[in-house]
């Protein structure tokens, strides 16, 4: 039996707009309750709604489940860079 994670798939289950699983995470860089912004396998995906909630995230599993109205999931193949943005915000 193997027991290795594969973390190079990514997939998105959905429920009713109101329970989300996401596999492939790398980490989540940016969360509140009307937007969570993931780093995947795939790229970055941004989630949007009402009163979004991370209930489950385990790295290890590379797997996040929220909870929440989901009103949008948008794919981005940009990284995200924190240097970048601190730099621009400093010098504006």
């Amino acid at each position: 039996m193997n027991n290795i994670v594969n973390t190079t798939n990514q997939n998105i289950y959905l429920e009713d707009r109101k329970k989300l699983n996401i596999t492939g995470v790398e980490h989540v860089d940016k969360f509140n309750e009307s937007c969570i912004v993931i780093v995947t396998t795939n790229g970055v995906v941004t989630i949007k709604g009402e009163v979004l909630n991370i209930s489950k995230l385990n790295l290890d599993d590379a797997n996040v489940k929220i909870e929440g109205h989901i009103d949008s999931m948008v794919y981005s193949n940009k990284s995200i860079n924190h240097k970048k943005g601190l730099l621009k915000n400093m010098f504006k």
